[in-house]
């Protein structure tokens, strides 16, 4: 596995503390299928990621792009 430099950035801001409230989706994506994950698309926003036998569901945010930060 081979991160590039916007990877090794995503996934630093993903650990930064307080997380920010303009990260991407798509990065988020890209980082997940940069360490080999699989992506099941489902239905309407919803979207898999597959890791060997570990799964993790999500919704894609919509109408913005930016993750929605949990309080």
């Amino acid at each position: 596995m081979r991160l590039n430099s916007a990877h090794r950035r995503t996934l630093a801001v993903v650990f930064s503390s307080p997380a920010p409230t303009t990260l991407e989706w798509r990065k988020i994506e890209r980082l997940f299928m940069a360490i080999g994950c699989e992506a099941i698309e489902g239905r309407g926003s919803r979207i898999g990621f597959k890791f060997g036998a570990a799964r993790a569901d999500f919704h894609r945010p919509h109408p913005g792009k930016a993750m929605p930060q949990n309080n």
